[in-house]
């Protein structure tokens, strides 16, 4: 499995059209809305019971005042309604601390739910399929687009509803009151939800095109840091940082655009409800002027006029959440839309022993137009070693995917002792069989707990055991404390050698009678290389081997020789009859010794 250079061309253009409005998007993210309805129901109860509370708040405000105002109470004969102002306050103070909590919790508990379930879809999708993705991008979905989604959850549904209901119970507290009041109330709301959804459409839009800018500049920027010591090995860090910088740039722009729309549709609802309660206060003065008004009438309905518009105001103020939740469902829907691509399994058990392997007119293809393997066949004898060669991409990696269970062979066969590799159950297969890769992956934790990954209930002896027949038990007992010893992410403080030859003793711990070898000895210098070979000579007898292989002294290893072009077998036979023969093994080899390899 060949590694890929970092690419270090010009930075991705910006989205050169407007993306098109996904109603699919929208539908996708309300069908999450079952699981956060009771307490959905219970933020929006609390909210509304704050809204009730307005009334009464307003109501005692406007009757204080005008006792003051108008019959010169003192503060005796108010005291009793101040007091009675204190428990609304409370109250109403308790009941949008309750509707934030609860929405708040909500939206936490299905944002952790959406998370594990894309992370579990992910790990099904399988390494093949993540293979040919960004990963800044999965990244970038994984993070700030689920938080976009429990921001929606949490903060704009309640608002949404609760905007339905408070202005609806304050109007029928107004009507009552001053119909003249209650009728403009009613005729001047709709006009703040139009003029939100007008500006909300351009500002949707943008809002698009800012995933796909935050999409694209994540890719671009793990590639870079996954690809920095190739860059600066290539004089090319500087270029690459500058274009990072470029792109971030252009990212901080059209940001600062999204940001001006929205900051304007802030601008225009604050207008309209700053008008809509001008030309409320205006008539209630004239009419408290000509004696056709109550003072207490007037003030009261003067009250409630901005705690009409403020549930409007904040459904504006959160309006932004739900452009960004569906920009991120546009990017998200699919990837949990996609199915996995696992064989079928049956359920006979898996052969204890060292299994025989046979490909019949395999056929695989990534995707349409991009074929993998085209008919291959060839088998493998059982208990010995056969190397698998071609230039990268020529189907070796996928060769190995096909046994390991991540894909299925669209046509063709592949038979282990004769029988379908389908006709096996899964665990039995999968226990059955070890694999060392190209970069073998030591976690940050003990010695011991990386090669327990291997076989959890495996006893000291049984390492032991296992680094020994790898070559790895000289190294361990060096290190400060043994097995015990603990290593940072990727096994950063060994060689490459050493922690090659860790993966080797945690394939031989599994004790399994296939051992897959994908380039077991790729990056190693040649003393590292010999350790590793010195180990694998060992590890290897009594056991059913293939190996994806480049290198000249690995193959001494190999009884027979697979040579793949793209996708096909061109040649197969013993590495020296190959050799002789004066074809594609012969070119290959003539290429490494010419230092290509």
């Amino acid at each position: 499995m060949s590694s890929t250079a970092p690419r270090i061309s010009t930075p991705p253009p910006a989205p050169a059209s407007t993306p098109s409005r996904d109603p699919r998007a929208l539908a996708w993210l309300n069908g999450f809305v079952p699981r956060v309805r009771p307490a959905l129901r219970q933020a929006v109860a609390l909210g509304t019971a704050s809204g009730v509370l307005v009334v009464a708040q307003a109501g005692l405000l406007a009757y204080l005042i005008a006792t003051a105002v108008r019959q010169h109470a003192g503060l005796r004969q108010m005291l009793p309604w101040l007091l009675a102002l204190v428990p609304v306050y409370l109250l109403r103070f308790a009941l949008v601390r309750g509707s934030e909590r609860v929405a708040f919790r909500a939206g936490a508990a299905l944002r952790q739910e959406l998370r594990g379930e894309l992370l579990a879809h992910i790990q099904r999708l399988g390494p093949l399929w993540l293979r040919g993705q960004q990963r800044g991008d999965l990244v970038n979905s994984l993070v700030n687009g689920i938080e976009a989604l429990e921001a929606y959850f949490a903060r704009y549904l309640p608002t949404a509803k609760v905007t339905a209901l408070v202005p609806a119970a304050i109007l029928l507290a107004v009507f009552p009151v001053d119909w003249i009041s209650g009728t403009i109330l009613l005729l001047t709301a709709p006009l703040i939800p139009l003029f939100m959804w007008l500006i909300g459409r351009g500002a949707e839009d943008m809002n698009q095109q800012q995933w796909l800018r935050l999409a694209r500049l994540s890719a671009r920027f793990l590639d870079t840091l996954q690809g920095l010591s190739t860059l600066r090995l290539l004089g090319a860090s500087r270029r690459e940082a500058a274009v990072v910088e470029q792109v971030s740039e252009e990212y901080r722009a059209a940001t600062m655009r999204v940001l001006r729309v929205a900051f304007l549709s802030s601008v225009v609802l604050e207008f309209l409800s700053t008008v809509s309660i001008a030309m409320v206060a205006v008539l209630i003065g004239f009419r408290l002027m000509w004696g056709q008004m109550h003072f207490l009438q007037g003030l009261f309905v003067l009250l409630l006029a901005p705690e009409y518009y403020a549930p409007l105001r904040a459904l504006g103020g959160v309006y932004h959440l739900r452009m960004d939740a569906i920009g991120a469902a546009q990017r998200l829907q699919p990837v949990f839309e996609l199915r996995p691509q696992a064989p079928p399994y049956g359920s006979a058990p898996a052969p204890l022993q060292a299994p025989g392997l046979r490909f019949e007119d395999v056929h695989f293809a990534y995707e349409e137009g991009r074929e993998a393997l085209r008919g291959c066949s060839f088998e493998v004898a059982a208990g010995r070693v056969t190397a698998l060669v071609g230039a990268s991409g020529a189907g070796k990696s996928t060769l190995l995917a096909l046994l390991l269970g991540l894909a299925c062979a669209q046509r063709g066969r592949i038979e282990v002792d004769g029988a379908a590799l389908e006709s096996f159950a899964r665990e039995s297969w999968l226990r059955g069989l070890a694999l060392v890769p190209q970069r073998a992956h030591l976690f940050a934790a003990s010695i011991a707990d990386n090669l327990r990954l291997a076989r959890p209930e495996a006893d000291m002896p049984a390492l032991r055991a296992a680094a020994r027949a790898a070559g790895a038990e000289g190294f361990i007992d060096a290190l400060p404390q043994g097995f015990d010893t603990l290593l940072g992410e990727r096994g950063a403080g060994l060689s490459g050698g050493q922690v090659q030859r860790l993966a080797l003793a945690r394939a031989l711990l599994r004790d399994a009678p296939l051992l897959l070898l994908d380039e077991p000895t790729a990056s190693l210098d040649a003393e590292a290389q010999q350790q590793v070979l010195d180990a694998l000579r060992a590890a290897v007898r009594g056991r059913t081997v293939l190996m994806v292989s480049h290198r000249l002294r690995t193959l001494e290893l190999a009884d027979h020789v697979v040579v793949l072009d793209a996708g096909r077998v061109v040649e197969q036979g013993r590495p020296e009859q190959l050799a002789a023969a004066g074809g594609a093994f012969a070119r290959l080899l003539r290429a490494q010794r010419g230092g290509v390899a």
